[in-house]
């Protein structure tokens, strides 16, 4: 039987979603997941380890893997870079990992197009007023910043269509057997399954070849 492959799996969703929440509790429930670890260049914080939180590293560093190629995706942020390493991703992919990648909903094609096998799973509250909640209930935020998370929503809102699956967090059990459920299916479809079926048919072509040579020379 042939080893199968990981799938690199891209969670995006609205602010307050609880995508954070839904992808640890997935990693924890399950043993066939690993979630990504991006790469900057700002500073550890107290209580941070460079290959847990982030890798940490230097400025040219960072450039130096731009001009590789060796990025999934990147982005600049007050005045940091951040991205995905595309060694680590590929590394746990071949040793059978699931690959949770939480990325913004604008660098989520770019995944697809990296990656085509990718699987985009978007994660909203089952409506705006509990998002509403979930936001104010974090008691971290003023209303000002709400009402900009609320209407950064409303801009990620006209791309969902682009994802596989919608996924609606609203009790988290429920949400990560259902999101198990969407990665596992996953593994079925034939576009992932492509070395297989090429393997399949190789050995089908062989077989009638040497059924039709048999039949042949017992005519």
């Amino acid at each position: 039987m042939m080893k199968r492959k990981g799938i690199l799996v891209v969670v995006s969703g609205f602010s307050g979603a609880g995508k954070g929440t839904l992808m640890k509790q997935l990693v924890r429930t399950y043993d066939t997941y690993a979630l990504s670890v991006s790469m900057t260049t700002r500073p550890p914080r107290p209580g941070e380890t460079d290959g847990r939180e982030y890798f940490f590293v230097s400025r040219e560093a960072f450039e130096q893997k731009i001009r590789e190629n060796g990025l999934i995706e990147y982005a600049r942020y007050c005045g940091n870079y951040y991205g995905t390493p595309r060694e680590y991703v590929e590394r746990q992919l071949l040793a059978g990992k699931d690959v949770i990648l939480e990325i913004e909903i604008q660098g989520a094609q770019k995944v697809k197009e990296m990656f085509p096998s990718a699987l985009l799973l978007f994660v909203t509250p089952p409506g705006i007023k509990e998002l509403r909640r979930r936001l104010s209930g974090r008691g971290t935020e003023t209303e000002d910043v709400i009402k900009e998370r609320l209407c950064r929503a409303q801009a990620e809102a006209e791309g969902i269509e682009a994802y596989d699956y919608l996924v609606i967090n609203d009790d988290l059990d429920t949400c990560v057997e259902q999101m198990h459920g969407l990665i596992q299916n996953a593994h079925c479809a034939p576009g992932r399954n492509q070395e297989l079926i090429e393997v399949l048919r190789t050995q089908l072509k062989e077989m009638c070849a040497h059924a039709d040579g048999t039949a042949q020379g017992q005519s």
